[in-house]
């Protein structure tokens, strides 16, 4: 087992070496005081665990670790520290495991058994048939993973912040976010040190759920932030709408298609995740839904195809009750084959719908309402 030991107090360093190798004989140890990751890169590509103090002069001993993540994602990570109150409150982040200094060797043989444990598990499990597969990243209601041909995973995620500061990279994936931006976010009532403190604690999070999906999902560290970069995966909502921008003219030969790729809109932009951040962009891909879902409405009504245009026009309703537009062609051809309580029933949940937003009705289809509404009343 290759370790290394980052600790400012050389002291407790070699107490920790002497009671790993009473442990652990075979372990290749190597120690730092200061640990520079860009220099010695390549021992962290060696390296199975690293026990990393989390107090030094000068250094964050959660940002000197998300920068070696940023290295090698598999590495496991044993933070030590004198105070345990501070411990019990930092490391809220899935790490492998934490010790207090001095190291008690009963207490250091859990966290190697542990680390044991762990190589053993990720020897034994293989990932290779995996990472050949397309990855499919669903967004369209619950946050899920997918690779080809295989089942969703809903990931747990260790805290709701981690969560959507996953989500907010995702959105801009392959741009910088600056660190400041993101704290702006999340943390924006935090002590600068504690802000830092927990968006560190998130990104450690965020590699540790997506350990799975390293080869197509990769956190880097770029000029003061992070971006998220995506190889070999599709976002489900970006493919939906490149696939309507790329197809041809939308006409009755061509509606089977369009019908296909609106199957694929299975729910609005994070649709379970209320952040306000995202409420332009769900808007905007639910305005183009309908928007497309009018269309073929519009061409099933045009080839008086009259059932099917009452299908779409049923769907865009469900889902947009507050659509004028849709109600009111919906309206009109139940009129046209005589589904009178069809047309009342259409008109009064377009009132409520609207009220609800403090609207009202467009003058337009009241007045065709009342007209038709007397139309019908029977003669005496």
């Amino acid at each position: 087992m290759n370790i290394v030991l980052i600790d400012d107090e050389p002291l407790a360093m070699d107490l920790l070496e002497r009671r790993l190798k009473e442990l652990y004989e075979e372990a290749c140890v190597h120690k730092f005081i200061h640990f520079d990751y860009n220099k010695n890169s390549h021992i962290l590509y060696e390296t199975d665990v690293i026990f990393l103090d989390i107090e030094m002069p000068g250094t964050n001993g959660l940002e000197l670790a998300e920068k070696i993540l940023d290295i090698n994602s598999e590495l496991a990570i044993v933070f030590v520290t004198a105070y345990q109150a501070y411990a019990v409150q930092a490391f809220e982040i899935n790490a492998l495991d934490y010790l207090l200094k001095p190291v008690e060797k009963d207490r250091l043989k859990k966290t190697l058994d542990r680390i044991t444990s762990k190589r053993y598990d990720r020897s034994a499990t293989s990932y290779t048939t995996d990472h050949d597969k397309s990855l499919t990243i669903s967004v369209c209601g619950e946050l899920s993973f997918q690779y080809s041909n295989g089942e969703k995973e809903v990931i747990s995620w260790r805290t709701a912040k981690a969560q959507e500061l996953f989500l907010y990279l995702l959105h801009y994936c392959g741009k910088s976010i600056h660190k400041a931006e993101l704290i702006e976010l999340l943390w924006p009532d935090y002590e600068p040190e504690k802000a830092y403190t927990q968006l560190y604690t998130a990104i450690y999070h965020i590699r540790r759920a997506l350990r799975h999906y390293r080869k197509h999902l990769n956190i880097k560290n770029v000029q003061s932030g992070y971006t998220l970069q995506i190889e070999e995966a599709q976002i489900d909502i970006r493919s939906w709408e490149s696939k309507l921008e790329s197809a041809p003219k939308l006409e009755l030969s061509t509606i089977e298609l369009y019908e296909e790729i609106m199957e694929e809109y299975t729910g609005s932009y994070l649709e379970v995740n209320d952040y306000i951040w995202a409420e332009q962009e769900r808007f905007r891909l639910s305005q183009l839904w309908a928007k497309t879902a009018n269309q073929i409405a519009a061409c099933y009504e045009k080839k008086h195809d009259l059932e099917k245009a009452i299908e779409w026009y049923v769907k865009i309703c469900e889902k947009h009750p507050e659509e004028e537009q849709a109600a009111f062609q919906l309206m009109k051809i139940y009129a046209e084959v005589d589904y009178g309580v069809l047309v009342h029933y259409q008109y009064k949940r377009l009132k409520k719908a609207l009220a609800d937003l403090g609207l009202e009705v467009n003058n337009q289809i009241t007045s065709w309402y009342e007209n038709w509404e007397i139309g019908t009343m029977p003669k005496v």
